[in-house]
């Protein structure tokens, strides 16, 4: 584009994000109610750029989209049907527990005001994902003929089109270049779900070039619930947590962020609904209660996976990508496959708590990674892997304690330990100390940390979540971390430092201020061509967000700034510091029959170090947290509209254009154009 036209377009974006937050700010309606889609908004706030890098946001993403299609009758809810609420803490859970416990039935669910540990935002949440219904009596579990007449059916449709082509569209990708999928739950309530998914990305064949099944990847499952002494069975695919994750977790793990504001997850089973074609196991799991203070859990599963296979047939890598576009890509698909069985004994009274786990796994043949980076020196190796732990902990409306020390086949300790202590009404304060031996490893571990694994790192987070006044919250961590063997891109060992603090104020009912300044320090090598040698330098990143958010019954709009400034040492040619920002509106309208979304943004970053991420709307179960780069500007908008009582069809057109290159990406993904623009289609059927 010319000067002038970018210069107009800059102006213009400025304009409309100012007038449009002036008129918002200049309602009036004393309603103040959350319709359900608008968890998002505070799903947005709840995370930071680590968690944004991280698989474990989508499961989060996952698990709250699961929520929120089988929402919690508090009048006939469990304690175990209240952690589903993964957004209250743990002081927060056993108070509202301990509430419905003593006035159910309740009648509406303003009555929760009255625990003064839950926050207006967390009270909204509520209305999200919980409903009054009638107090049910303990009859057992349901017959099969009230399943069948009264159990919900739902389907899903969605095709991504494309208006671009890659350069794998016309040379390298075996399928063409729409993404579709498809999803299949039936559900009665907690008791019985089942469902099928399948998926298909970009560039991957359908029914064509070895992929005889249609769909390049299937999740199937069928889980049971509340069959008498029998707590969960799961047949299909499923994911299992166990303790704090260091032995066995396919599933959901605390970021940063949550861990200051939301509780531990406890034991569970829960169904593989992800289109991932990684971090889950496949045959069957069950939780039985033996005793009213004991439960035991097996599971075994088998599994065909991807991997970059050696010369001698070994394994030299195990992918976790799920993707199947290209010839070598497919070779890979399904070349090796992974056997895993084992338990947990969970022993529980009066807030106390201990766990014992063990998890075998075998693969097809010997792992043999290439070592001679030093920082795969202690990535696993041979067939078979043994992971012992024991968990423990114990809970109260004041304080919530919980730790792992585990063991792998070669003796190497993990262990993690964290309370959370409820200091007073408003206050609640988090840390948790983590050790991983750098010898340490579990094929499916995942839990707190920093650089990512279970593995090699050992550090003390400290957080605090205080919440003064109705209008005012405040979340705040540090974390210090130390890495004695070296990483990725690390070649010895080293440290770094992690804060943040965000807050946010009501400035009235309808209108809300977020800020959010984050500093982290860490170490990265560097080659220094002159001196021709490799050490380590300081890297120094400031990122900083400033929204405006204003919600009424059907309006809502939020204004958002965002800032980035990564710093290296002075006097080093190739490392500059770094600088981004970005300017964005959202704007949504919804009522009962139809909703509309569309956002704007303007942003300018030096680099890639300095890239920016922000939330953007997204059809059902899809999980959008753009990341943008250079200089453009990015629109989007999602129309839904709800047809009678069953049909719900979604549409969403986004487009970025870029202002410094006239080609996107590189390498297959490469498009030959300063323009990317697609959109999604989708349709759901309930009955």
């Amino acid at each position: 584009p010319q000067p002038n036209i970018k210069d107009m377009l800059k102006t213009t974006i400025t304009l409309l994000l100012s007038a449009i937050t002036v008129v918002c700010s200049a309602q009036t309606d004393n309603k103040q109610t959350m319709p359900r889609s608008t968890w998002q908004q505070y799903f947005d706030q709840l995370n930071d750029i680590d968690d944004m890098e991280s698989s474990n946001l989508e499961e989060l993403y996952d698990q709250m989209c699961e929520l929120e299609d089988s929402p919690v009758n508090l009048n006939s809810a469990t304690a175990d049907d209240i952690k589903r609420l993964m957004f209250l803490n743990a002081a927060q859970t056993e108070e509202l527990t301990e509430y419905i416990d003593r006035h159910r039935p309740l009648r509406s669910i303003g009555e929760l005001a009255m625990i003064k540990s839950i926050d207006p935002i967390r009270l909204q949440l509520l209305m999200c994902f919980t409903y009054i219904g009638e107090e049910t009596d303990k009859k057992g579990y349901p017959k099969l003929g009230d399943i069948l007449k009264y159990g919900k059916h739902d389907v899903v449709a969605t095709a991504k089109i494309p208006f671009y082509t890659r350069k794998g569209d016309r040379e390298g990708y075996l399928g063409s270049k729409y993404k579709h999928w498809t999803r299949y739950t039936f559900r009665y309530g907690q008791y019985l779900q089942i469902g099928l998914l399948g998926t298909q990305d970009a560039g991957e064949p359908f029914f064509a070039h070895g992929n005889s099944m249609g769909y390049d990847h299937y999740a199937y499952y069928a889980v049971i619930r509340k069959l008498g002494r029998l707590k969960t069975l799961a047949l299909g695919q499923y994911k299992l947590r166990f303790g704090m994750g260091l032995a066995m977790n396919t599933g959901f793990t605390l970021g940063k962020t949550t861990a200051a504001t939301m509780s531990v997850p406890n034991n569970s089973i829960t169904p593989n609904s992800s289109r991932s074609d990684a971090y889950y196991l496949q045959g069957a799991a069950t939780s039985i209660e033996v005793s009213r203070n004991m439960d035991i859990t097996a599971f075994a599963s088998y599994r065909k996976i991807d991997a970059t296979l050696n010369k001698d047939g070994t394994i030299k890598t195990l992918l976790k990508t799920g993707y199947h576009r290209t010839e070598s890509e497919m070779q890979r698909k399904h070349n090796a496959s992974q056997t895993t069985t084992g338990g947990n004994i969970r022993w529980h009274s009066g807030g106390w708590h201990v766990g014992l786990t063990g998890v075998y796994t075998a693969y097809s043949d010997s792992l043999k990674p290439d070592k001679r980076q030093a920082y795969r020196k202690y990535n696993p190796t041979g067939i078979h892997f043994y992971n012992t732990s024991i968990d423990y902990g114990y809970i109260n409306h004041r304080v919530n304690i919980n730790g792992e020390t585990a063991l792998n086949d070669k003796g190497a300790v993990a262990t993690i330990n964290a309370i959370a202590l409820k200091a007073s009404q408003s206050l609640t304060l988090t840390a948790i100390q983590r050790f991983y031996s750098y010898r340490y490893y579990s094929m499916f571990s995942s839990a707190f940390s920093d650089g990512g694994k279970v593995q090699n790192e050992s550090g003390i987070y400290l957080g605090a979540a205080w919440n003064p006044s109705s209008r005012l919250s405040v979340l705040a961590y540090s974390d210090y971390a130390y890495f004695p063997w070296a990483r990725y891109l690390v070649s010895e060992k080293s440290h770094s430092w992690d804060n943040l603090i965000q807050a946010s104020y009501r400035l009235s009912p309808l209108l809300t201020l977020n800020s959010r300044y984050r500093l982290r320090m860490r170490k990265e090598d560097y080659n220094d061509k002159e001196l021709k040698s490799k050490y380590l330098i300081d890297k120094t990143e400031h990122r900083a967000r400033l929204s405006l958010i204003y919600a009424n019954t059907h309006w809502s709009a939020k204004t958002q700034g965002d800032a980035s400034y990564v710093v290296y040492p002075d006097g080093l040619s190739g490392k500059p510091s770094s600088f981004g920002w970005m300017v964005s509106e959202n704007m949504a309208y919804t009522n009962s029959r139809i909703s509309a979304a569309a956002n704007v943004g303007y942003f300018h970053t030096h680099d890639y170090n300095s890239r920016i991420y922000t939330y953007e709307n997204g059809t059902l179960y899809t999980f959008s947290f753009p990341m943008f780069y250079g200089e453009g500007m990015r629109g989007a908008m999602l129309l839904r509209g709800n047809i009678g009582s069953h049909l719900i069809i979604l549409c969403k057109v986004g487009a970025t254009k870029y202002f410094d290159r006239d080609k996107i990406s590189s390498s297959y993904q490469q498009i030959n154009s300063s323009w990317q623009a697609d959109m999604d289609l989708q349709i759901r059927w309930k009955i």
